[in-house]
């Protein structure tokens, strides 16, 4: 299942291979010796919904092993001291650890500096004095950021926002509300997104900046934890700016162009979240493919009867498939390309292929993969929740069809 038919590059091989024994050796460990930890949402979270003291040291423990062993921030630009490996190294890798890591979901988006988190190209954009304040710590994984873009009436529209930061003598001041801010309870940084032009933003003429803020700035509070699937706590935040000053040492790239950035780092976004649904369906239907050669019912082993087999099938096809689209689009990137058109199939297709081989799994499973003793309930829900993010599969769909009705028919 999922062979391709082409050689990756050398060098992609040799990261993924590197990445999967330092995961062998050094994250799988940590997992088992806290796995109590782990599992028990009431030393999971604290009493306001975050991630406890000891699961964000964790956390950090993972980044800063990962930067050590020269994986953390091999997809960052050299230019911030990165490895510059591009796209395809980023894809692939990915979807290797969540291949075999599965449904460990408060671990693994810390293996890689993921573009939302840390150091990524959005850091390519701030100033020489903001790289002295923040770069060095993020590079080696000791602090993370967070990516304020969406608020209360502006998700899929991210045109829609309302946050403004007005002029002063000195800089701005932000005025706003962020929600859905993923990593916001915890992340030292924020890279927060505001109006600073009326009049181009109204026109959709750009209007919008990008400004890098310190969470603990007076007047930048995380209101609540968003608490999703009936959980203890989260990890997205709701934010609230109240007059919180920024200077221009904050401004990220250019004044009135922030929707550029924010277009991008979506954009990785969807790479990421194509790689993590690919790798966690063919986890999940391993799984299921060797618990139904195993369970026995009516005298016969599950795995001989068509209505456990073909569903199977069905969803490792659509897998190949996801990890071909996700493959192609990476290197479309890689070599220049925006291809929006494939890079919205790619991530709509692969989060929906995902979401189907992990329901397959726990269907298969029976009883067995409702519990949380074996991940699959944890990998379903990571799935349901990038079917909406970076990007609806409806605003996706209505993406392919726009390039297509504008001539853009290569498939």
């Amino acid at each position: 299942m999922g062979s391709v038919a082409f050689e990756l590059p050398e060098h992609v091989i040799e990261v993924r291979d590197g990445v999967l024994r330092f995961v062998d050796s050094q994250v799988v460990p940590l997992i088992d010796r806290n796995r109590t930890l782990l599992e028990d949402q009431r030393r999971l979270y604290d009493e306001t919904g975050r991630y406890s003291a000891e699961v964000r040291t964790l956390i950090q423990k993972v980044r800063m092993l990962s930067a050590e062993a020269g994986f953390y921030a091999m997809c960052a630009p050299a230019e911030i001291g990165g490895g510059g490996l591009g796209h395809l190294v980023y894809y692939v890798a990915w979807e290797a650890i969540y291949r075999r890591l599965g449904g460990q979901g408060v671990i693994i988006p810390w293996v890689i500096a993921h573009w939302a988190f840390g150091p990524s190209r959005l850091l390519t954009q701030v100033t020489e004095e903001a790289r002295e304040r923040c770069l060095a710590g993020m590079m080696a994984g000791k602090t993370s950021m967070c990516f304020g873009l969406s608020e209360p009436g502006a998700g899929s529209d991210a045109s829609m926002i309302k946050t403004r930061a007005g002029k002063t003598a000195t800089g701005w001041k932000i005025t706003g509300r962020k929600l859905w801010t993923t990593n916001a309870p915890t992340a030292e940084w924020c890279v927060v997104f505001a109006i600073t032009d009326v009049e181009k933003a109204a026109r959709k003429a750009g209007g919008i900046s990008a400004f890098l803020v310190p969470t603990d700035a007076r007047g930048f509070h995380v209101e609540s934890v968003v608490r999703l699937f009936g959980h203890a706590g989260g990890h997205e935040g709701a934010l609230v700016l109240e007059d919180v000053d920024v200077q221009p040492w904050q401004l990220v790239g250019e004044l009135d162009q922030g929707f550029k950035i924010a277009l991008y780092g979506v954009s990785l976004g969807r790479v990421y979240n194509a790689a993590r649904a690919v790798g966690q369906g063919r986890w999940a239907l391993e799984m299921a493919i060797d618990y139904s050669q195993q369970r026995e019912a009516f005298g016969a082993k599950i795995a001989e009867y068509q209505a456990v087999s073909f569903p199977i099938a069905e969803a490792a096809t659509e897998l190949h498939a996801a990890h071909l689209m996700g493959l192609n689009a990476a290197m479309l990137l890689d070599r220049g390309d925006k291809a929006p058109k494939e890079l919205s199939m790619a991530k709509a297709y692969s989060v929906q292929a995902g979401f189907r081989a992990v329901d397959r799994a726990i269907q298969t499973h029976g009883g067995m993969g409702l519990t949380n003793e074996i991940g699959l309930v944890h990998a379903w829900q990571d799935l349901r929740i990038v079917n909406i993010a970076d990007g609806t599969n409806e605003i996706l769909t209505r993406m392919i069809a726009q390039r297509l009705l504008a001539g853009d028919v290569d498939l």
